[in-house]
């Protein structure tokens, strides 16, 4: 049973909360690689080394059709040349708010190097072929969420989703390739990608890359 929580109570757990207590790795912006994705590649195997719990996670911005922004926490899939892979059902909020404005962004946070990357750019949708692989190389829970569909729907009843679940389930396991029409893959390709080492004395160091016109990288330090 919940219970309620004072303005007191909430704010003396807010305040007593502190931020890098541990010892946080160096960062020598002049020595990043000329391109986004290989320092992030590094950042998060440093992430994953340091034992940064499901540092795949990540937060889609999105904007509706009345330019109100959205943002969710979900899975990273890949990260190579093409950009930032994740993958969704077309027909759930994220899905057709980027079908009708494909600008987003991306956030991912590890604390326990104190690191952030900010990733923005458009987002396309990939083909069916490539859309279905994602789903296959997935586990059999992935495939019944995404057999169950109708995600972002109202729900009735929460009768309604065990019994659609348990038969997706059950569909996930006598038929292991089913498809699932709707699930798609999709890849931000970035034009601004900002990397931010958190330092103990304030002294953050943030890297932007941006795109330029001639298709290349300029990098640029910030002010914290």
């Amino acid at each position: 049973m919940s219970r309620d929580i004072s303005s007191d109570e909430f704010r003396e757990a807010l305040h007593s909360l502190r931020v890098w207590d541990v010892p946080l790795p160096g960062f020598e912006a002049g020595e990043a690689p000329d391109e986004p994705v290989g320092l992030f590649r590094e950042w998060f195997v440093q992430a994953v080394g340091a034992g940064q719990p499901e540092p795949h996670t990540m937060s889609l911005a999105t904007v509706d059709a009345e330019g109100r922004p959205d943002v969710r926490t979900l899975m990273l899939h890949d990260a190579d040349e093409r950009g930032w892979h994740f993958a969704s059902h077309a027909t759930s909020t994220k899905g057709v708010q980027l079908a009708g404005q494909p600008a987003a962004a991306l956030g991912f946070y590890w604390p326990s190097v104190g690191r952030q990357v900010r990733v923005r750019g458009r987002v396309g949708a990939c083909g069916p072929r490539e859309s279905r692989a994602d789903l296959a190389v997935r586990s059999r829970g992935a495939l019944a969420a995404a057999l169950t569909g109708r995600q972002s729907e109202v729900l009735g009843s929460r009768e309604e989703l065990v019994r659609a679940s348990a038969a997706a389930w059950e569909r996930a396991g006598a038929e292991p390739d089913a498809p699932a029409p709707t699930w798609t893959r999709y890849v931000l390709a970035a034009d601004e990608v900002e990397f931010f080492q958190g330092d103990a004395a304030r002294r953050h160091v943030r890297l932007r890359y941006r795109r330029d016109p001639a298709g290349g990288w300029t990098r640029e330090l910030l002010w914290p």
